[in-house]
């Protein structure tokens, strides 16, 4: 790039479209330490806390200047709690609750401020159309955690928020790393990260992660199985023009794992080792392939352009039996036999831009997108019956196989064109201002291909969202924002298509930067209200007319206390209820939903001495009692766990890693989709890690 352009970005990596328009409303100037000059939203970050970010604006921001809740979990976090999926990393983002993971094949649903999602983004594409395995860590970067709707740059969405993955890249110099581990129930796994420049130059990087793991349980009978291959590739073609590409390649195979059933709304009478499926299915094989690229180009000092892409396929298939209703103490079963296919392609072209006008500085971004996504799925099953069914205390399996009735024969398409209009606008030193807006066109085709009924729905709908930020004091920023979300309704058993469902959400709240910039912090209170919710009219046929509303406070924290001590960790207060349904009664609790969580980690590192660079570490996470079916009396109990954690250095090239987790062996359960499909968490366990720089 030309030595202005450069300039340039250096200027934009340090503050927000460079100086403010007005110096005379200029804040005292702060230290700002080289790491944090240095950092970019796509790279990695420097302990525990992240200073920019793009997944809440598409360009690289100070996150202090981003009008919105944007949480960030990075890459270390999963490294120090030995983590190889999101799931415990989002515990402590804030305000993210588990939900039904697909019988234990994928991370399909979370929940943010009260909402179930199953929208889950890898580099701002969508990742989690179709039935995708859940991500891995060996290339994740940072997790970021979008609060609030965000229809108005990433379309069709749930209210509560979003889950960006930002992916490992190429670096500049050379590094081999080789990760080694075991633990409690039979649990290995081997990680590489082979990084490497391609010419003396640099212009040319590769970097390709592989990893391999066999997984048993504590659950009797269930286990799994992955292989993971993702080779990246950056190429600088000249001084202004950067091509990237990234693929992944997946295996996984796993026993499909309902949970075990509450008795008379009661946990704890069913051992949770108890597997209530069938042995012999054997397992649910699930194969994804994705291919993203992006080229950019700048055209001036200002500008640039954008465009990337994104493709994505996978196939998932298998048998499974899964309870369905218990009476007594013999729960029924149905039989299923799975074969999903699915791919999504999306592409996006933008042009991003700054300038001065009218005394205010702009940051504007204009783009197109499009996407096409087709998802066959075939799930012929049983029906349910108490001859398949088994006894909850003293299971028998090996039962003949029922015949399969229903044949479930679905395909869906779904077509989508989006404009995206958006402009970030410092009006002074102090005040800072976002306004966007997506204008997109949905054609959604659902087809039964058993009763050839063919339902084919056409939406044009606005998205728009603006925020304002005010810089009190150089450690203070208060903010308060709106914006809006719509998403197509799930497909009826008959290829039926519903109105889709619209949010609106409201947040208002305060950005702290704290002991000189090592500390950062997020509060926000926030009010979401979302309609055209799925219900049940009085000829019992499914309407899109029911409401729910959310409402709270979160909070973030993460960073250093001391050049010793790292911590992240969350609060949330979350009220999500029902607020008009024919069947739920109005003020039920929904899914999932703890009204009080909190996370907490802390780690100490030695600083000198033999010891230095080893450390302790100490997590405890705090879950309330939750719904465990919506419309039901039937609860999950609260719980909270302790994990210890510690690593030594062994040499400048082998790092000893020993993680305890729920140190008290306490008996929990982590997630459920009704009273008979519960989700039993992990008793005390350990594992051993070896990190190796070859």
């Amino acid at each position: 790039m030309k030595s202005s352009a450069l300039t340039s970005l250096a200027a934009l990596s340090v503050g927000l479209l460079g100086e403010p328009a007005f110096a005379e409303n200029t804040l005292e100037e702060t230290t700002i330490t080289a790491d944090y000059a240095a950092e970019r939203s796509d790279g990695p970050v420097n302990g525990y806390r992240a200073h920019r970010s793009a997944t809440a604006t598409r360009t690289d921001t100070d996150i202090r200047d981003t009008p919105q809740s944007i949480n960030v979990v990075p890459a270390q976090v999963l490294t120090d709690l030995n983590s190889t999926r999101i799931d415990r990393a989002l515990d402590f983002a804030g305000g993210v609750s588990r939900q039904n993971n697909f019988g234990g094949l994928t991370f399909l649903n979370y929940s943010v401020r009260g909402f179930t999602t199953g929208e889950l983004y890898r580099n701002g594409f969508a990742y989690n159309r179709g039935s995708n395995t859940a991500p891995d860590s060996a290339t994740i970067e940072r997790i970021e955690v979008l609060k609030g709707p965000a229809a108005s740059l990433y379309g069709r969405g749930d209210p509560g928020g979003l889950v960006n993955i930002v992916s490992k890249k190429p670096q500049s110099d050379a590094f081999n790393t080789l990760q080694l581990s075991a633990g409690s129930w039979d649990r290995y796994r081997s990680a590489l990260d082979v990084n490497t420049p391609l010419n003396d130059e640099g212009t040319v990087l590769s970097r390709v992660n592989l990893a391999v793991e066999d997984n048993h349980s504590f659950r009797d009978h269930v286990s799994s199985q992955r292989k993971l291959v993702s080779p990246t590739l950056s190429w600088q073609l000249s001084p202004d023009t950067w091509l990237l590409v990234e693929s992944e390649f997946s295996r996984t195979e796993s026993v499909f794992d309902r949970g075990i059933p509450a008795v008379n709304g009661e946990m704890g009478s069913v051992s949770r080792n108890t597997f209530l499926g069938e042995p012999n299915d054997g397992n649910i094989r699930n194969n994804n392939q994705l291919l993203q690229i992006s080229l950019e180009h700048y055209l001036h000092d200002n500008w640039k352009t954008r465009l990337a892409t994104h493709y994505s396929q996978g196939t998932l298939n298998g048998d499974s039996s899964e309870p369905q209703r218990l009476i007594g103490q013999q729960v029924s079963r149905i039989y299923r036999q799975r074969n999903f296919e699915w791919n999504d392609s999306i592409t996006q072209a933008e042009l991003h831009g700054s300038f001065t006008l009218g005394g205010w500085e702009h940051q504007t971004l204009t783009g197109v997108e499009y996407e096409n996504y087709r998802n066959s799925q075939k799930y012929p099953q049983s029906l349910t019956s108490p001859d398949y069914g088994l006894d909850i205390y003293h299971p028998v399996y090996g039962q003949p196989k029922p015949a399969l009735v229903n044949p479930n024969d679905f395909f869906e398409h779904t077509q989508s064109y989006a404009l995206n209009l958006q402009d970030q606008i410092v009006f002074n030193g102090r005040w800072r201002g976002l306004l966007g807006v997506r204008l997109e066109r949905v054609e959604q085709r659902a087809l039964n291909r058993t009763s050839s009924v063919d339902n084919l729905q056409k939406k044009d709908v606005a998205t728009p969202r603006a925020g304002l930020l005010y810089q009190l004091t150089p450690e203070v920023g208060v903010f308060a924002n709106a914006s809006t979300s719509f998403k197509p309704n799930t497909l009826g058993n008959q290829g039926q298509v519903y109105k889709p469902e619209k949010g609106i959400g409201y947040e208002t709240g305060l950005k702290l930067d704290l002991f000189d910039g090592r500390l950062g912090a997020t509060v926000a209170l926030f009010h979401i209200d979302k309609e055209n919710v799925l219900t049940t009219d009085a000829n019992g046929d499914s309407i899109a007319a029911g409401k729910a509303r959310s409402q709270g406070l979160d909070m973030q924290l993460a960073g250093q206390f001391s050049d010793a001590i790292r911590v992240i960790g969350a609060y949330a207060y979350i009220d999500a209820e029902v607020t008009k349904d024919n069947v739920i009664p109005e003020g039920s609790d929904l899914l999932g939903i703890a009204r009080n969580s909190a996370s907490l980690m802390a780690v100490y590192e030695f600083q000198a001495g033999e010891l230095r660079g080893s450390d302790i570490g100490i997590a405890g996470n705090y879950v309330g009692d939750r719904s465990g079916q919506t419309g039901t009396r039937f609860e999950l109990p609260a719980y909270s766990t302790v994990d210890l954690l510690a690593h030594y250095n062994v040499s400048d090239t082998a790092r000893i890693g020993l993680n305890l987790n729920n140190l008290f062996d306490r008996k929990y359960y982590e997630r459920a989709h009704n009273s008979t499909w519960v989700l039993p968490g992990e008793p005390r366990n350990l594992s051993v890690s070896l990190t190796l720089s070859l």
